[in-house]
């Protein structure tokens, strides 16, 4: 039978995320949504503290833009990733408390995971893998040993 064209989408967005540090940058674009969604919320939420005006608009876009840059540029991942750490921190002073929290902790978490993120690291091996070859290396004979 013939696959249909959806049968391949599902296998070629896992292998585009697999090459980039994907749930860095996405954590970093849903806080900067975040806090920008905040700012607008109504005058019963809002909570005004700190710098008002273009900073409390500037640093959640940045820190979405960042997050954006992450996912589709992921060999400049360090400089991004550090960038969202400080403009998730500022976040704090200048829009109602980095989004009333939420918004600066998935800033902070995203750009963390996206500086770990290492590109062309082995996949892990299971700890259940790890003692079936450890089982199969014990039942097996060891080599014959060959002497000159």
């Amino acid at each position: 039978m013939p696959r249909g064209p959806r049968e391949g989408v599902r296998p070629a967005f896992r292998q585009w995320r697999a090459g980039r540090p994907f749930w860095g940058g996405l954590l970093l674009t849903l806080g900067g949504a975040e806090v920008l969604l905040t700012l607008k919320a109504s005058l019963d939420v809002i909570l005004h503290v700190g710098m008002q005006g273009l900073a409390g608009y500037l640093l959640p876009v940045v820190m979405l833009l960042c997050g954006v840059l992450i996912l589709f540029n992921p060999a400049q991942r360090l400089f991004y990733s550090v960038i969202g750490v400080l403009v998730s921190l500022g976040t704090w002073l200048t829009s109602n408390l980095g989004g009333f929290f939420i918004g600066l902790l998935l800033g902070l978490v995203g750009s963390c995971l996206a500086f770990g993120w290492l590109p062309d690291q082995e996949p892990r091996v299971s700890r259940r893998q790890r003692r079936k070859d450890a089982r199969a290396a014990k039942t097996m004979p060891p080599a014959p040993v060959r002497q000159p």
